[in-house]
């Protein structure tokens, strides 16, 4: 599924150039929304850690909200294209799932604080803008849920077809649970043992047969 982003007004028509600036204001307004909060840093601050003038950033977008989804948006979009990089269609259903799974919490450690930014703010949003972004959400678990069908149609997972969503559901949490118990996980575990050890109790329960659990 090809990735489509929301979009946001620029002055610029070098496209090119208008992801790597939005690149750079992304990475600039994240520490400082983790610090300080949405709410309390102003876009004059933003312009200042992105290393851009207030008046150039305004060049790339409209309002401090624009930055907040731009943030969902990098995640959603990243976690996309490796989730598509790294399922081959020949792969089994199993093989695919272990393969996402690993895709799905190394995005969840690489962007830990990005990603509690937006569970933090993402109330946020306007009304329209939030819809979107869940909607996004939505699409990435659809990806798990293709999976897990595949799966059970190749053999290679045993799961009841009306357990499929809330599976791919519980796979999401998995990875973000990373993100939200970081602070006592990374005492125990590194995120490699971490990710080994959820896909080895995951496809243990998805290798049971069902009636016999």
């Amino acid at each position: 599924m090809k990735h489509r982003s929301k979009p946001i007004p620029s002055f610029i028509k070098n496209q090119r150039l208008v992801e790597q600036r939005r690149r750079q204001i992304v990475q600039g307004a994240v520490d400082l929304f983790v610090r300080k909060g949405f709410h309390k840093t102003t876009t004059r601050e933003i312009a200042r850690a992105c290393g851009l003038s207030i008046g150039t950033m305004y060049e790339y977008i409209q309002t401090k909200e624009d930055v907040l989804y731009l943030v969902c948006d990098y995640i959603h979009s990243e976690l996309e294209r490796r989730l598509t990089e790294a399922i081959r269609e020949e792969d089994s259903g199993r093989e695919s799932l272990k393969k996402a799974i690993s895709q799905l919490f190394r995005v969840m450690g690489e962007m830990s604080d990005y990603v509690l930014l937006i569970y933090q703010e993402t109330k946020s949003l306007p009304k329209e803008t939030m819809k979107y972004v869940l909607q996004k959400e939505e699409e990435i678990t659809g990806h798990f849920e293709r999976i897990l069908e595949k799966g059970i149609r190749d053999g290679t997972l045993s799961l009841s077809p009306s357990s499929v969503k809330l599976m791919a559901h519980n796979i999401m949490v998995m990875g973000q649970m990373w993100t939200f118990r970081r602070w006592v996980l990374a005492r125990h575990y590194s995120l490699e043992e971490y990710t080994r050890l959820q896909t080895a109790l995951l496809l243990r329960d998805l290798s049971l047969d069902e009636g016999g659990g």
